[in-house]
């Protein structure tokens, strides 16, 4: 995917980026729907926001952590405003169905791909992928090339070997019954505490600066027993 005439400039792209880094979100791709041809979407630039090494302290601090699910109530606060500053409509990943086709969104999108073990694996945050929201603009604008190379490529995939009880590995992808099943042990409480080892495996995920009090929270809203 390559940025977009009618100018090379990045201004407005930079000014969402900008405004996204300060409330706490970082840019995990750009598009135009009108070329890469995401669902539900006509023309415009699409921008996907995520969670990076600074979400979660700003989150723990927020009025939304005094309650329930204070990730979703959160997200849906701050990319709806700014979605309303910039001009733009916000997206969410939750509160369907239907739900809005954030996969779809991010394999278009040059920058987040399928790993071995199915799963998706993005260029900056490796496995660590947090999809709080999405602002489609109505124009399109310059937006920065995204190489469209999967990072899977070059990696020996640790992740295929790493899962305890192979949950996640190259064959069937996921086994959701035999996840839940480890979780509920004493052995499981590593994953439980700490993150999904296979996830944390991936050379990339390092990038996400994930705080291991974030990936806990994450573990406990899937395995709540």
């Amino acid at each position: 995917m390559t940025g977009y005439p009618p100018t090379s400039s990045l201004e407005t792209y930079d000014r969402v980026e900008n405004a996204a880094r300060d409330a706490g979100l970082i840019v995990m791709g750009a598009q135009h729907p009108r070329r890469t041809g995401a669902k539900q979407l006509d023309g415009g630039t699409l921008i996907l926001l995520g969670a990076g090494g600074a979400f979660w302290p700003i989150l723990k601090s927020s009025p939304e952590w005094q309650g329930a699910h204070p990730v979703d109530r959160w997200s849906s606060r701050v990319v709806g405003q700014l979605a309303r500053d910039l001009g733009a409509e916000a997206h969410f990943p939750f509160g369907g169905p239907p739900y809005a086709p954030f996969i779809d969104w991010a394999l278009k999108s040059g920058r987040t791909f399928s790993s071995p073990v199915g799963a998706l694996v993005h260029d900056t945050v490796g496995m660590m992928i947090s999809f709080r929201g999405a602002l489609h603009f109505a124009e399109e604008f310059a937006v920065p090339e995204a190489s469209g190379i999967s990072p899977c490529t070059t990696c020996p995939a640790p992740c295929t070997q790493t899962c305890p009880v192979g949950a996640l590995n190259s064959q069937s992808f996921y086994d959701v019954d035999a996840c839940h099943g480890h979780l509920s042990t004493a052995a499981g409480q590593t994953c439980m505490t700490g993150g999904c080892l296979a996830r944390l495996s991936c050379p990339l995920s390092e990038g996400a600066g994930r705080d291991p009090d974030q990936s806990a929270h994450h573990m406990k809203a899937f395995h709540p027993s």
